[in-house]
């Protein structure tokens, strides 16, 4: 078997607090005398499920606690340099790392400020690391649709310099998914890619909604589109690419354990899958972990990794040049004879 870690990957779905690493954490935390949980030191990888609301609202603390160890534009850099670093370690050649600026507003200035930060973040990391970065801009299900909109906006006047796309994640539980059609309307009309979360911890009535009143182009997760046959032919008709997080699916208890995960119907069906990490910092995996424990699971084949990656490729926002010498390296590392 190839070293994964080798094959080139386009890394779609990423949280920008959760990329943290975990010594960064405990290492931030303790310098601030941040008291940090049990669950994010001495039983890391936290133990979690999303099955019912509190399930969800320990992991949303979790995630909350970690960044409040924010404090500063250094620790803001050095998350994004270790981001990049830990990418490119997996064979990364191109990350979209998907942030909500409200969550970080009160901090670091405002909005406007800390996106600013993050892309300035971005261009260092990028040229530091050889990674294409671009940024995916963020609403949050559980606030008020009009934040929504101010968020597009910022999304949209930031098209030119790195911002490719408009989400909306969160306990998609909560709130109700067509009233954030204004704000994405908005960021369609900024001419971003629309990428919001659906289809994980609800079921194909919640994507059928996301398609419709969202006009997803791309679907955060959308795994359970499988439930549905004629969903999933929708999504396989429209071309509408999932970012399948396995690891975090089987951690929030979407699936009992890895080989539940339904990949390989999804790839049966056509549809253009897209592995992601998600929030390597709680679930404990990062990219090239994705496609290991999806090989191991299902006994994938070279081959069938391989095009894994190419649909990380071209359901990516990458400029053509950037995916064309991408796909090309994942033919080369195709061809490469196997180890032994």
């Amino acid at each position: 078997m190839r070293d994964l870690h080798r094959l080139p990957k386009a890394h779609l779905h990423l949280h920008f607090t959760g990329s943290m690493r975990h010594g960064t954490l405990v290492e931030l935390a303790e310098r601030d005398g941040i008291v940090l949980p049990d669950a994010l030191v001495d039983d890391w990888p936290p133990q979690l499920s999303a099955a019912d609301e509190k399930g969800w609202f320990r992991f949303q603390r979790l995630y909350d606690v970690a960044r409040s160890v924010l404090r500063t534009p250094a620790d803001v850099r050095r998350l994004v340099l270790e981001a990049a670093e830990d990418d490119v370690r997996d064979g990364g050649r191109w990350l979209e790392i998907q942030v909500d600026p409200s969550g970080y507003a009160a901090r670091f200035g405002g909005i406007t400020a800390f996106t600013d930060l993050v892309l300035d973040c971005v261009r260092d990391a990028s040229e530091r690391t050889g990674l294409a970065i671009a940024v995916i801009i963020a609403a949050n299900r559980t606030r008020h649709p009009m934040d929504a909109r101010t968020l597009a906006r910022l999304a949209g006047q930031y098209a030119d310099e790195g911002v490719v796309g408009f989400g909306l994640s969160n306990d998609e539980r909560r709130g109700t998914t067509a009233d954030f059609a204004p704000a994405f309307k908005i960021a369609e009309r900024a001419g971003l890619s629309l990428m919001p979360h659906g289809g994980e911890l609800l079921g194909p009535a919640s994507i059928r909604t996301v398609l419709d009143d969202l006009h997803a182009d791309r679907l955060g997760h959308g795994i359970r589109s499988v439930e549905d046959p004629a969903l999933l032919a929708r999504i396989v008709e429209q071309g509408v690419a999932l970012e399948v997080c396995p690891v975090s699916n089987v951690a929030l208890g979407v699936y009992s354990d890895l080989t539940s995960v339904p990949l390989p119907q999804l790839l049966e069906a056509g549809a253009t899958v897209a592995l992601g990490a998600d929030d390597p910092l709680l679930f404990g995996s990062r990219l090239a972990g994705q496609y290991a424990t999806m090989r191991a699971a299902h006994e994938l084949s070279d081959e069938q990794l391989a095009e894994l990656a190419r649909m990380s490729v071209r359901a990516s926002r990458a400029p053509s040049d950037v995916a064309a010498s991408m796909l090309a390296d994942i033919d080369g590392w195709l061809a490469s004879p196997p180890p032994g």
